[in-house]
C-alpha cells in the first residue's frame, strides 16, 4: 500500500469534468485507489464519489492505492491532479 499527500492544482476544482477524468486515470489501474480530503474517503474510480469530494484548487488530499500497479496509479493521479493533463 502507498499513500501520498497531493496538492490540487486544477484552476477550476473538482467539477464534473475534472472529476471524469480523474475516474478516467484511475480506472486504468488494477489497483484499489482511494482519495480522502479530512474525514471523507472516496473510490477514485467512482464518479459520485469523487463529485462529492469537490476538492478546491489548493486542497491537500491524501491518495491510497493497493495492488500490482499502486506505485504507478499515485503517480497518475498525481500527475493529473497537478498538471490537470
Amino acid at each position: 500500500m502507498i499513500t501520498k499527500s497531493i496538492m490540487v492544482d486544477i484552476p477550476s476544482g473538482m467539477g464534473a469534468r475534472p472529476a471524469a477524468m480523474l475516474v478516467q486515470v484511475a480506472s486504468q489501474y488494477e489497483s484499489s485507489i482511494y482519495l480522502e480530503d479530512e474525514a471523507v474517503k472516496v473510490n477514485a474510480k467512482s464518479i459520485m464519489g469523487m463529485m462529492a469530494l469537490g476538492l478546491a484548487p489548493g486542497s491537500e488530499i491524501k491518495v491510497t492505492a493497493s495492488g500490482e500497479d499502486e506505485k504507478s496509479a499515485v503517480e497518475a493521479i498525481e500527475k493529473y491532479l497537478k498538471n490537470n493533463s
